[in-house]
C-alpha cells in the first residue's frame, strides 16, 4: 500500500489508473478505523480494480463547539488496517493543501439538509459535500462507498452527484454493528464503561420499533416515535436530538409506515457524545 499526501500526486496516479483502464473505488473517511470502515474498503475492492481510502478530518463539517480538535486518531494503526484490507492507496492530505487561504467555494444541497442532522448542525453538510466533491476531483473514482449509518449524508451525496453530473456510482453499505448491537463509530471510543448501556438504547429502541410495526401493521407514525422516545429516555444520560420516521429517498416525514419508511435517531450521551442510528421498519 502506498501513502500519498499531495492532491497533485493522487490525481496523477488516478489518471494513470484510468489510462490503464483500471476502475477506481474510493472510500472517504476521517480515520480511526474500525470494522465498519474495513467493510467499506472490502466492498470497494469487490467492485473496483484499485481502492483509494482518503483519511482527512475535515474542519468544514465541524461546528464551533464540536470535537474537531479532539477527534480520535491512530495513524499507524490505520495504515496497518487499510493495508490488511487490501487498500492500494491511503490518501492523507493536509488542511493547507485542501483549503488554501484564498479558498472561497462550497457545495450546498438544499432541502435534504434542512432537518435532522442538518437542523442541529448548521453548515455541516456544506462542509461534507464540499470536501467530498474535492476528493472526487482528486481521486477520480468510478465508484465511492459510504456507510448507511450516516443516512442523511448518503442521501445528500447522492443528490449532489446527480445534480452536478459526477460520473460516479454511489454505493451505500449496511450498518456494521458491535456484537451488542451498537452501530460502529469512531466516536464510540469516547464512551466510558458506565455510558455503554445508555448508548445501547439506540439499537434497543430500533428493535422495539420494528417489533411494534410487525405486531401492529396500522400503528400511527406518531405513536411509534413517542414509544421510541420513551425507550430512549429510560436512560437519564440520554438527550434526544431527533426521532423521525421518513421516506428513505426524500427524507420527508412519513404519514404512514411503508417499505420505504426509515427510522432515524440522534441522541447525546451526557451532553458530550453524539450518536446516530437508523433502520428500515419493515422487513429484515
Amino acid at each position: 500500500m502506498k501513502v500519498i499526501t499531495s492532491p497533485v500526486e493522487i490525481q496523477t496516479v488516478a489518471q494513470d489508473f484510468r489510462a490503464k483502464q483500471l476502475t477506481i473505488g474510493l472510500v472517504p473517511t476521517m480515520g480511526f478505523f474500525h470494522n465498519g470502515h474495513v467493510a467499506l474498503m472490502k466492498e470497494a475492492g469487490r467492485r473496483a480494480d484499485k481502492v483509494i481510502v482518503s483519511l482527512f478530518v475535515n474542519p468544514l463539517q465541524f461546528g464551533p463547539s464540536e470535537d474537531f480538535d479532539t477527534y480520535p486518531h491512530a495513524f499507524e494503526k490505520d495504515c496497518q488496517i487499510a493495508e490488511d484490507a487490501g487498500v492500494d492507496i491511503l490518501y492523507t492530505p493536509n488542511k493547507k493543501d485542501m483549503y488554501s487561504e484564498e479558498f472561497a467555494t462550497t457545495i450546498q444541497v438544499k432541502g435534504l439538509t434542512s432537518g435532522l442532522c442538518g437542523g442541529d448542525r448548521p453548515g455541516h453538510f456544506d462542509g461534507v459535500t464540499t470536501v467530498v466533491g474535492k476528493l472526487f476531483n482528486q481521486t477520480l473514482p468510478h465508484i465511492a462507498v459510504f456507510g448507511e449509518k450516516d443516512f442523511q449524508q448518503l442521501a445528500v451525496i447522492r443528490q449532489f452527484v446527480r445534480d452536478l453530473d459526477f460520473p460516479i456510482s454511489i454505493i451505500g453499505y449496511p450498518i456494521v454493528r458491535e456484537a451488542n448491537g451498537l452501530a460502529m463509530s469512531s466516536r464510540n471510543s469516547y464512551l466510558k464503561k458506565d455510558e455503554m448501556d445508555a448508548a445501547l438504547c439506540l439499537s434497543t429502541a430500533i428493535r422495539y420499533a420494528k417489533n411494534l410495526v410487525r405486531k401492529q401493521q396500522n400503528i400511527a407514525v406518531s405513536d411509534i416515535e413517542k414509544k421510541v422516545a420513551d425507550t430512549l429516555l429510560k436512560h437519564s444520560e440520554c438527550t434526544i436530538d431527533y426521532i423521525q420516521i421518513v421516506h428513505q429517498n426524500t427524507l420527508q416525514n412519513c404519514t404512514q409506515i411503508s417499505s420505504d419508511s426509515i427510522l432515524l435517531i440522534a441522541v447525546k450521551i451526557n451532553n458530550r457524545i453524539r450518536l446516530i442510528d437508523n433502520s428500515k421498519l419493515t422487513g429484515g
